[in-house]
């Protein structure tokens, strides 16, 4: 709801106060508040906008900051109802007061006073964000509107006082603005302060950069030496920015103020707090910490590691925001007793450590979300959310984050993704700035190892470990207690194909290694092959890290041709993929690209390939996020991002490979496929209940043209878990055994769970025909046609294949005449219109002028080649049917009627392996005599 919305982004913008009170109080607004227009509920109607009033006014005075709400919001709907029967708001009361100054229902000429009715907050006592380890102190008060209805209007009004001791005389705070197109039937931002005080404002609603600039309107002195700031809401719409637009560029719907002259100004104020003389009392448990460090090493990175793991490993992050700690840590020794501690609280701990270790170390006020956003935003504390340590050793600077986990030594140098830092001195100091670079330790290590050896035909065997590092292994190190064998699996899935695609796994672990502070998960399984067939040869993309290169920025609008570009967020992989090749690897290569450029569009990357001694081992490592793309820069690194993706690397099988059903017969004939089974089987016992287990094994039995093993493993599948999918499978398989009965009861159980699958409907029509039903067949088809839509076009190819293996040979060619009709250059229609006319020998010339265009339309010609062979074994011209027919087989080798063919024509011209052919098809297609006995072909 939208006035709910607005209402908390005011509660959320107010921080702190003296004077505390832990009841809210009631009193009238502030002499210094201009009141809103009353609402005029006459004038109301459904088209009135929802916000009728949104009143935010602040006065900032001797370091105190009050804030007032206004807001009264019409109830347009039963949700809305629901949504606004009560209301809450939130503070801190150890910075300042919650006062209620108005709460009415506004009624067509009725405004009910619930203040003076009684009607009081009541103070609920709970920490609202323990779960996200956090303790802030906030209140919040709650009251009940009884008697509310659609159409009234929710009439609130009070104050929020804030004053934070850690900041003293200084003062800042933020303004919500609500840009269009929210409609307001009165929306206002009034600020006011003495005049005299060096209150700065700045509005970031048009973007944090040129917000300077943009902030010209002068803040106009009024009576009582005051100066008055008055912005009128909503403020015009954002202009639109491209997606890939720096953070800096993008608008923040906020005016801030502040009084700091200078981040020199915030550095020294936050000093005082972070001193650490007298922080770790000799004798004190935390001295012995320092001295079982000093004593486990002289080297100061060393040192510098073992600090860094006490305070991340030993100390649990739990945010303390009350009792004024929004910007004051706990001293170290309450930290190391309490073993909890914020930011805050860790930072100082780990400056005090390596303070008494000889270190240089100080504090550094960071924004955890804004980057260098910060740069370009007016000097406040407001600016930054997070703490951490500023360090250095021989003369390099250290970035160290107490609050992440598994740093160790060689992370020492690492820079965390924050940009910007203001480090907290005495002196003063500016801001500076965090040159990023690529981690020490990629934050996730890939190594997967593929056995192939059973050849390009079958899947492979593989392992998998994933090393992670930093906050990946933090978070699963905190959840492994909760991650069970089916959350881990669920985990690793997709990681698993992200580098290696389809596949079956089993044997999943995960181990932490507090040595290293990683955690590693690994996984054992099968992985699916992807090779294509492309001239003349098999060929496999193996090049995951080009495919997944993004590099695409919009600049095409004036107003953003200045506008850099991100490389996206921090990432940090390597890859290492080792294939075991079959026969040694003898006769496979390399295309493509070996190497990567070291740096393109902002992302860093490396690549390593060896191809030797029956092995290919290839390491890819990328990092994005460290740098942008200057505007000038982004269309030669566009260029550069696609020349990379035109060229992957792919592995090419040897010229001699024979076709997969020969290389199926092959390995049945030996022990290459026990292995594969074996995995199988251990997937299956890994996750008994699972359907996928047995489907995935299923598949592996249909393409060794096993029908009975994938029979078997798919009615186990549809004992656990029938679909219409798994059952239209199954009758396919029993169909090509000729149980036409059991296929026919699988699809119309398929029917009964899914009554709308194309599949089984498809089959059922083709099981009625041969069941010599061709008008029940061709009427299932023939109402998916009538229902239209994108399939209507396969619906109608399937009715004249329908038709014409029913004998209906005119009929199929009317239905081939209409779509070709509609769609003249589609060469598999042609093609089809040439097989229906070539199979059952009927308008040769006209089949052979179909066949040579979808030739001519054809990207891919293998099925066009085998019906013009059909057109030329029809003429007679048996050697340009066998050519046609070999060069089909070179598109396709495993295209069954062109398999059947060449063994036909084979048998005619007393061919040597013509038998040969005749057994691949009728293995690939046991029916195929049937199908051409339909068309008077016999070998």
């Amino acid at each position: 709801m939208p006035g709910r919305r607005m209402l908390v982004a005011v509660l959320l913008s107010t921080a702190g106060v003296a004077h505390a009170g832990d009841k809210p109080l009631y009193q009238p607004a502030p002499a210094w508040v201009l009141p809103a227009p009353a609402v005029d509920t006459a004038k109301l109607d459904d088209a009135a906008p929802v916000l009728q009033i949104f009143d935010q006014q602040q006065r900032l005075e001797d370091g105190q900051v009050a804030i007032y709400f206004e807001s009264a919001i019409r109830i347009a709907s039963p949700q809305m109802l629901t949504q606004s029967g009560t209301l809450p708001l939130q503070w801190d009361p150890a910075k300042g007061d919650l006062i209620v100054h108005k709460l009415q229902i506004l009624r067509k000429g009725e405004r009910v006073d619930l203040l003076a009715k009684g009607t009081r907050f009541t103070v609920l006592q709970r920490e609202q964000k323990l779960e996200q380890a956090s303790l802030d102190g906030m209140l919040t008060a709650t009251v009940a509107l009884e008697g509310l209805r659609v159409g009234d209007v929710i009439d609130i009004a009070f104050s929020i006082t804030r004053k934070d001791p850690v900041l003293g005389k200084e003062m800042m705070s933020v303004v919500p603005m609500v840009p269009a197109p929210t409609k307001l039937g009165f929306g206002r931002a009034r600020v006011l302060w003495k005049d005299g005080v060096p209150l700065a404002w700045r509005d970031y609603s048009g973007g944090v950069v040129g917000s300077a600039e943009r902030s010209k309107a002068e803040a106009k002195l009024i009576a009582g030496g005051t100066r008055e700031l008055t912005l009128t809401l909503p403020t015009p719409k954002p202009a639109e920015l491209p997606d890939d637009a720096p953070a800096r560029y993008k608008p923040l719907p906020m005016v801030e103020l502040s009084s700091y002259p200078d981040w020199a100004a915030i550095s020294r104020g936050m000093a005082p707090y972070y001193r650490s003389e007298g922080a770790i009392p000799a004798g004190s448990p935390l001295a012995g910490e320092v001295a079982r460090i000093a004593a486990a090493s002289k080297d100061p990175r060393t040192r510098a590691a073992l600090a860094l793991r006490l305070v991340q490993d030993q100390v649990r992050y739990l945010f303390r925001g009350m009792d004024n700690g929004n910007y004051r840590p706990q001293a170290p020794v309450d930290t190391w007793s309490l073993r909890y501690g914020d930011c805050k609280a860790k930072t100082l701990l780990l400056v005090s450590l390596l303070r008494a270790l000889d270190i240089e170390a100080e504090p550094a006020l960071v924004s955890s979300g804004l980057g260098d956003l910060v740069e370009s935003r007016l000097p406040s504390p407001g600016a930054f959310d997070h703490v951490i340590v500023r360090a250095s050793i021989a003369g390099k600077t250290l970035w160290l984050d107490g609050t992440q986990g598994g740093s160790r030594a060689e992370d020492l140098d690492d820079v965390p993704p924050f940009k910007t830092a203001l480090p907290i001195r005495a002196a003063g100091a500016g801001l500076e700035a965090m040159p990023m670079r690529p981690p020490a330790r990629p934050a996730q290590q890939v190594s997967v190892t593929l056995d192939a050896t059973a050849g390009i035909a079958f899947p492979q065997l593989y392992t998998i470990r994933i090393v992670y590092s930093g906050a990946m292994a933090e978070a699963l190190r905190g959840a492994r207690s909760q991650i069970d064998k089916d959350k881990l699996a669920a985990f690793l899935d997709p990681q698993i194909s992200a580098v290696i695609g389809n596949h079956s796994s089993y044997d999943q672990k995960m181990e932490d290694d507090a040595a290293s502070g990683t955690v590693t998960v690994s996984a054992a399984g099968v992985a699916y092959q992807d090779w294509n067939f492309d001239r003349g040869r098999f060929r496999e993309t193996l090049d995951t890290t080009a495919a997944s290169l993004n590099f695409a920025p919009n600049r095409a609008r004036t107003a953003w041709k200045t506008i850099p570009a991100t490389s996206g967020a921090l990432s940090d992989v390597w890859v290492e993929r080792r294939w075991q090749l079959p026969n040694g690897g003898t006769g496979f290569t390399l295309e493509g690209q070996q190497t990567l450029p070291a740096a393109v569009a902002g992302m860093q990357l490396a690549r390593k390939v060896t191809l030797a001694d029956g092995w290919l081992s290839l390491q890819d490592r990328t990092t994005t996020g460290l740098a942008e793309v200057p505007a000038a820069q982004i269309p030669a690194a566009r260029a550069e991002v696609a020349r990379v993706k035109a060229n992957p690397l792919r592995l090419v099988a040897p010229a001699d490979l024979p076709p997969r059903w020969a290389a199926v017969t092959a390995a049945k004939q030996g022990t290459r496929l026990k292995p594969i089974f074996e995995a199988y089987a251990k997937a299956i016992a890994a996750t008994p209940d699972d359907p996928d287990g047995y489907t995935n094994r299923a598949w592996f039995y249909e393409t060794l043209y096993e029908r009975e093993g994938a029979i078997a493993d798919l009615g186990k599948a549809i004992e656990l878990a029938p679909t219409a999918d798994t059952l239209v499978r199954r009758a396919q398989a029993y169909y090509a055994l000729r149980q036409d009965d059991k296929a026919l009861a699988d699809v119309q159980a398929a029917l009964e769970l899914e009554p709308d699958s194309d599949g089984a409907t498809g089959f059922l029509a083709t099981l009625k025909r041969d069941r010599g039903q061709l008008d029940e067949a061709r009427a299932l088809i023939e109402a998916r046609i009538d229902q239209g839509g994108e399939k209507k076009l396969g619906w109608q190819v399937q009715l004249a294949d329908l038709l014409a293996e029913g004998g209906k040979v005119d009929d199929a060619v009317a239905v081939l005449d209409e779509a070709i009709a509609a769609a003249p250059r589609n060469a598999a229609l042609l093609n089809l219109r040439c097989w229906v006319r070539a199979t059952h020998n009927v308008a040769i010339p006209q089949a052979l002028q179909d066949c040579t265009s979808a030739v001519e339309l054809s990207s891919s010609a293998a099925a066009v080649l085998d019906s013009r062979a059909m057109v030329y074994f029809r003429m007679g011209k048996l050697d340009a049917a066998q050519t046609d027919l070999d060069a089909a087989l070179q598109g396709n080798p495993e295209q069954s009627a062109s398999l059947y063919m060449r063994g036909v024509i084979g048998k005619r011209t007393k061919a040597r392996d013509a038998d040969a052919y005749l057994a691949a098809a009728r293995m690939i297609e046991p029916r195929i005599d049937e199908q051409f006995g339909r068309y008077g072909i016999k070998p």
